[in-house]
């Protein structure tokens, strides 16, 4: 029989809904029935497409025996990480702070207070690795609360003491300069990996927002260093097996340091990051192994995530069906020199040399993950694209891994920045379409009569949870991209109005300090506050550039003053931990740039207007912004008493309050605004 989490909306959530465990969902109701039957609280937080959380799932939540036990000692919550960032983060920092590590699933034990007195992540059905088994850890838990409670309560109030007085060390208030900058440079040059690409050792993940902060350096500074590791960087990932070389899109990320073998889930929110900027590094560099990979990246997105309701689902899992009835990581992807043939024939030998496969394989039991290693020799394009037809329509054969189709407002952003600037540069007006789709169910769906956001939505329905920073940043950075590229003023309106909640919602009017929670949001036993970006940009750096981007757009003075002081704490990080901090750093970037406003202003219809508009938009300017529209417009701000020049569709940049004179020369204005090599 169903549990409670049969009336969710969440795919993981849903997935625990026939699990003999007698599961909550993350409620009031939940911590009262705890207070009741005088029981601890396991609180157990994951997402749809973590392998490990459906290997514990599968050992323990559909144990009979386990479920009996749970049931009679604890009142037990599951949570989906993605719909309630918030309560992940709380408690996650507590279990860093215990335990010196984290990750999912993760397993905390709480009082009915929601104070966490014992941490975990995975824990086995049997002992093993030094670990206890799930078993164990339950008896312990229910002994030492029903026999040494006192200890237990201590326990907890001293955690939740500890993790108030981890309040944020905010810095100055004044912003980041040119020696930050450099010092974070420096620090990510130590950081470097020289030999394949990319930052730090295994497990390596791709780093798209440092990358979009070396692009932004290389173009206000000329440093050929920064652009040399984003270039290098960007190319051995796109070589590796972390890029799907036959479908497009990445994998979450490396499980080693050569970028070989992937942990195979593909998750949305990296792929909007890399699209993007892969794209921006066309933009730089006018590679066509970037242009490639932003639109097979941009393609994926739109073939394989995007719902009935014109959104972006979440992710795919990493697990499927090997066709044998077993549900493998990585099934999907790995192909074996047999395989090959089957589908191949005579052609099979010269697949597997150009996609690296080989008889002793990448992966497990003789199975290659598909990379594109370098050769000496030159492969006939038109046969090659033949052989990854062949092998991509094979490949849809097999049994498809799973999706999550939750949509979630803060990725749908990040997926509509990316699609509009993609879609813009290649002449791709599908992709704009996709990006503007998109945009559409967030206002209607996730945004209520007073711009609120909601958190999430499946198949059209409405999530319970509120927007955290991160979704009315994202979101907003999102509209402000398709203002730029559409020119029309309705999408600069609506990231006003999300910019406004920042604002008043999130911001510490005194220290100008970033929360991750509204202010009128459900109080946990922290607000939580984080500004280091990881997998995504923090909810804080985000703010920061959405801000910062507005202002330029606006002249609205209350939004810069709120973005230089949210930068503050890039100047205290960003030479500390480069790496962590990289969307603020780009935004740094953009701040110290102006950054650049630009109009262009003639008809629409007028090649002459969209040649400048498309120069306007390949300008590697960091942050720079850009208005389109006819000179009488009134759609956006930027536009205002901007008429032609001698009749002529004309282009005005503007940086920190002085305008260079308009021109129409498409030349000058690619010089005015940073060309790139771009074509």
């Amino acid at each position: 029989m169903p549990n409670r989490l049969a009336h969710e909306t969440s795919p993981y959530l849903l997935q625990h809904a026939d699990n003999p465990v007698d599961w909550w969902p993350w409620s009031a109701e939940a911590f009262d029935e705890a207070r009741k039957r005088n029981v601890p609280v396991l609180l157990s937080v994951g997402y749809s497409s973590c392998h490990w959380c459906h290997v514990m799932a599968h050992e323990s939540f559909e144990d009979e025996a386990t479920a009996a036990y749970l049931n009679e000692h604890f009142v037990s919550v599951k949570v989906d990480r993605e719909e309630r960032p918030d309560v992940d983060a709380v408690y996650m920092e507590a279990v860093q702070a215990a335990t010196g590590q984290g990750g999912w699933p993760m397993t905390v034990f709480l009082t009915a207070d929601a104070e966490p007195f014992y941490f975990g992540t995975y824990f086995p059905p049997t002992p093993r690795h030094g670990m206890p088994a799930f078993r164990q850890v339950l008896e312990g838990v229910h002994s030492a609360w029903t026999e040494r409670r006192g200890e237990v309560t201590e326990v907890a109030e001293k955690i939740v003491r500890d993790l108030a007085g981890r309040e944020l060390s905010y810095g100055d208030a004044s912003v980041p300069g040119e020696e930050e900058l450099a010092g974070a440079l420096l620090g990510l040059t130590r950081e470097y990996d020289a030999q394949y690409g990319g930052f730090g050792g295994a497990p390596k993940f791709p780093s798209s927002m440092v990358i979009e902060f070396l692009l932004r350096h290389h173009a206000r500074t000329g440093s050929e260093g920064a652009l040399q590791m984003a270039a290098d960087t960007g190319e051995r990932m796109a070589r590796g097996g972390i890029y799907d070389q036959l479908g497009g899109g990445f994998a979450r990320y490396s499980v080693d340091r050569e970028w070989v073998v992937p942990h195979f889930e593909k998750m949305l929110y990296d792929n909007a990051l890399l699209c993007r900027v892969y794209a921006h590094l066309w933009r730089s560099t006018g590679s066509d192994l970037a242009r490639r990979v932003a639109l097979e990246t941009a393609d994926f997105m739109v073939r394989e995530l995007r719902t009935n309701e014109g959104g972006f689902a979440s992710a795919l899992d990493a697990d499927s069906d090997d066709g044998n009835g077993k549900h493998v990581e990585g099934a999907y992807y790995v192909w074996t020199p047999e395989q090959f043939g089957e589908v191949l024939g005579a052609d099979a030998e010269l697949a597997a040399d150009y996609f690296g496969v080989t008889e002793e394989g990448t992966f497990e039991e003789g199975a290659s993950v598909l990379q594109l290693p370098q050769h000496e020799g030159v492969f006939d394009a038109e046969k090659i694209d033949g052989i990854r037809g062949r092998l991509l329509a094979a490949r849809a054969e097999r049994p498809a891994p799973g999706r999550d189709d939750k949509v979630v407002a803060a990725w749908n952003g990040l997926a509509v920045a990316a699609l509009a600037e993609t879609g813009a540069y290649f002449e791709r007006p599908d992709l704009v379409e996709a990006a503007i789709g998109a945009a559409d169910l967030l206002v209607r769906l996730h945004m209520d009569d007073r711009a609120r956001l909601a958190r999430t939505s499946k198949d059209g329905q409405v999530g319970a949870n509120a927007g955290v920073l991160e979704d009315y940043a994202d979101v907003a950075e999102g509209f402000l991209a398709l203002a730029g590229v559409t020119g029309e003023g309705v999408w600069l309106e609506f990231a006003g109005f999300l910019l406004d909640h920042v604002l008043v919602q999130f911001t510490d009017s005194e220290s100008g300090a970033l929360y991750d929670t509204a202010a009128d949001a459900e109080r946990l036993i922290r607000r939580p506050q984080d500004p280091t970006d990881n997998a995504t940009p923090s909810g804080w750096n985000a703010a920061a550039g959405a801000l910062l981007s507005y202002a330029a757009q606006t002249g609205a003075e209350p939004h810069r003053t709120a973005a230089e002081r949210a930068l503050g704490v890039v100047k205290a990080l960003g030479p500390r931990v480069p790496r962590f901090v990289g969307w603020g750093l780009a935004a740094a970037e953009a701040l110290l740039d102006g950054p650049r406003e630009i109009a262009v202003v003639g008809p629409t219809e007028d090649p002459a207007t969209r040649e400048l508009h498309r120069a306007a938009l390949l300008g590697t300017a960091p942050g720079a912004v850009v208005a389109v529209g006819t000179a009488d417009s009134d759609e956006l701000p930027l536009l205002a008493d901007r008429p032609l020049v001698n009749g002529e569709p004309s282009a005005y940049v503007c940086r920190n309050f002085t305008c260079d004179a308009p021109t129409s020369d498409v030349q000058r204005l690619r010089e005015a605004v940073g060309g790139g090599n771009a074509v």
